[in-house]
């Protein structure tokens, strides 16, 4: 299914050729967590890179995934058991090639990372597996307990900043991609040292990460703002399945504090979750209990809250040896001890929040998305892996094989583009509205927060997702008439957009599969077991 949502702007800001500064690459790669990274490590040496990313190459969704990767090392399990348990937790909505693909290199691009200078954690010499919901089998490695992200993007960071042939450009916003003749030619990005910079391109991969920050309730670093989602669909590429973000069922509680992400592999190794009774309740819901598929547990929660009138359920590790929690959950450890909370004998407050975009740019096993000239690659992008719910440590997984085959065939088609170092006549001109007053983009992005966690978050309604696309209209009708010259008000103007088109495919999608669940269609429809497809009517 395809729908169509009207353009109000092509571009954020005003520029000409003539009056900003130019840099030429071969290949412009926009983001820096683990699919922007790999992608760069595989382009040919003889090419050059500018990879961008608009904070520092350390801070990304990717930095801050705790559980691991997903992939058959344990000779008890196999291949088939994972692509099963992939397709099972997507809810009849997974391409079963790519699920094919991903699953049987994932192997191979875990040892790769090994060769490339990760560690990961081992037992009796072997590297230690553990297991996660909807896993049928301990297949899910990991590094520093509860850090593996960290670990992976400190080899992959390490090798991109000594490769030649790429430059990173740290603390740098990519405003818009720039297009011409119906394709994609480079981007206008932004920097407080130099401003606008025009960087020509024979291709360009995005690979910007998720929309986690669109919510109130987040795992997601503050840099998750949709960036690439927008700028995407204002160039002209198909969206798709943005009705799908997935909401991690444990994320710490603790009034006025921000929210952390408490791992996956803490139900894995054994822990229950309990409401305000000391009910364990996840029994009531599915026969595999805490390991059951994300979208099952945090609806699970979502409904034992209501049910009990609490703000949050606990993990309970209390019957586990603390040795073992200590060794595996160093950093969530730490976390809980700096408000006073004992991980291993102390309930542990949790509730749901947002977590992964499984929604994003259209694109195929080799990361081509509709655009010419644009590829994708990880969360960014809707592969065909996760389909309607993403099973715990794909994410990783896809980043690292999206990642590689982007930057292959970025490379290949580059090397057959001849170099011409020349700027493209693109002018954009227009008329901002006349501002009479300052605009507090804080009051907004909060409000956008709370309405989105309201009426468009775990459970949903026709009249919440129609109150929610009314005011997400109205926010936006003003605001995009503004020309912004800061990076808050960008993203905000991208935060806007894509809520718009996360409220569309919710409101298209007229059942509940996955991670979106509708009550007043509380039931999944054989009929509407295909995906709904965004792009813009101009």
């Amino acid at each position: 299914m395809r729908v169509t949502l009207p353009l109000r702007r092509r571009y954020l800001v005003r520029f000409s050729p003539k009056r900003v500064q130019h840099m030429f690459a071969d290949v412009l790669i926009v983001g820096g967590g683990v699919a922007g990274a790999r992608a760069a490590l595989a382009i040919d040496p003889s090419q050059r890179v500018i990879l961008v990313t608009k904070d520092v190459l350390t801070l990304s969704n990717s930095s801050w995934a705790q559980g691991g990767i997903a992939g058959v090392l344990d000779p008890l399990d196999d291949i088939s058991n994972h692509i099963n348990d992939t397709i099972a937790a997507g809810k009849g909505l997974c391409d079963k090639e790519v699920v094919d693909v991903v699953v049987n290199e994932a192997p191979e691009r875990i040892h790769e990372l090994i060769e490339l200078g990760a560690q990961f954690d081992k037992e009796n010499g072997e590297i230690a597996l553990t297991q996660e919901g909807g896993h049928s089998h301990r297949r899910v490695v990991h590094a520093l307990g509860d850090a593996t992200g960290k670990e992976i993007m400190r080899a992959l960071i390490a090798r991109v900043k000594s490769a030649p042939n790429c430059d990173a450009w740290e603390k740098t916003f990519t405003i818009d991609l720039l297009t011409h003749e119906g394709a994609c030619v480079g981007a206008i990005l932004w920097n407080q040292q130099h401003g606008k910079t025009i960087v020509w391109a024979k291709r360009v991969i995005l690979a910007t990460g998720g929309a986690g920050r669109l919510y109130r309730e987040t795992t997601n670093p503050d840099i998750a703002t949709a960036d690439g989602h927008a700028i995407a669909f204002r160039a002209g590429a198909e969206l798709r399945d943005m009705e799908f973000m997935q909401f991690h069922p444990t994320v710490l509680y603790i009034a006025g504090s921000s929210r952390h992400l408490i791992s996956e592999a803490v139900r894995g190794e054994g822990a229950y979750l309990i409401d305000c009774n000391g009910h364990r309740f996840m029994q009531d819901y599915d026969p595999a209990g805490e390991l059951a598929p994300r979208d099952v547990v945090s609806q699970a929660i979502n409904e034992q809250m209501s049910r009990t009138q609490h703000p949050c359920v606990y993990l309970d590790l209390s019957h586990l040896d603390p040795k073992l929690i200590a060794d595996r959950f160093p950093h969530i450890t730490q976390v809980c001890a700096k408000f006073g909370l004992d991980l291993a004998s102390d309930r542990i407050p949790v509730r749901p929040g947002a977590h992964y975009m499984i929604g994003g740019i259209t694109v195929n096993l080799n990361g081509e998305s509709t655009l010419p000239g644009l590829l994708g690659a990880g969360e960014v992008t809707a592969s065909g892996l996760h389909g309607a719910n993403r099973l715990g440590s794909n994410s990783l997984l896809e980043g690292l094989v999206f990642g590689l085959r982007a930057g292959k065939l970025a490379s290949e088609q580059a090397q057959a583009i001849p170099d011409s170092f020349q700027a493209l006549p693109i002018q954009y001109d227009w008329t901002p509205a006349a501002e009479d007053d300052e605009l507090n983009l804080m009051d907004i992005e909060n409000s956008l927060n709370s309405l989105m966690w309201r009426n468009v978050g775990i459970r949903r309604h026709a009249e919440g997702l129609l109150q929610a696309a009314n005011q997400l209209e109205f926010w936006d009708r003003y605001v995009s008439r503004r020309e912004f010259n800061q990076l808050k008000g960008w993203e905000l103007q991208n935060q806007l957009l894509v809520a718009r088109l996360m409220v569309v495919a919710a409101i298209e999608r007229r059942e509940s599969r996955g991670v979106h669940l509708r009550v007043d269609f509380p039931k999944p429809d054989p009929a509407q077991a295909r995906h709904i497809a965004i792009q813009s009517s101009s």
